[in-house]
């Protein structure tokens, strides 16, 4: 019975980091997505069901558990935002060098994730026979 909660208490906190991701460059959105799912999934099939028909989260999660996949559009968008944003941050917003370290040692962590990830394939639609 705790675990159930503490499953439903971190995919509660899953969601809100994912959509503070879909907003925010820099954040990702995929991975905090699919642990939400995984979460929700043992714990509370209402908001499993919820997150998978989500029109902005559903897709993602569709995708990773059929393919185990992300688009590409989604991939580029990830890698585009962390090597933006980052290097905005690294180049004029952090003035302490130890800082940077810390914040570049996230953005390669970030980077190497969303890079490590597969990319779906494109899908071909077949002709109809007539």
């Amino acid at each position: 019975m705790l675990t159930r909660y503490a499953y439903l208490a971190f995919g509660l906190l899953m969601v809100a980091l994912a959509s503070l991701g879909a907003i925010l460059p820099g954040l990702p959105t995929t991975p905090f997505v699919l642990v939400a799912a995984a979460c929700f999934a043992k714990s509370s099939p209402k908001l499993d069901a919820w997150l998978r028909n989500n029109p902005l989260f559903g897709p993602l999660i569709k995708n990773w558990q059929q393919h185990r996949c992300i688009g590409s559009k989604t991939k580029i968008i990830a890698v585009v935002m962390i090597l933006a944003f980052g290097s905005y941050s690294l180049i004029f917003a952090l003035q302490e060098f130890w800082l940077r370290i810390l914040v570049g040692a996230f953005l390669a962590i970030g980077l190497t994730v969303v890079l490590s990830l597969n990319t779906c394939p494109r899908v071909i639609k077949e002709k109809p026979d007539n």
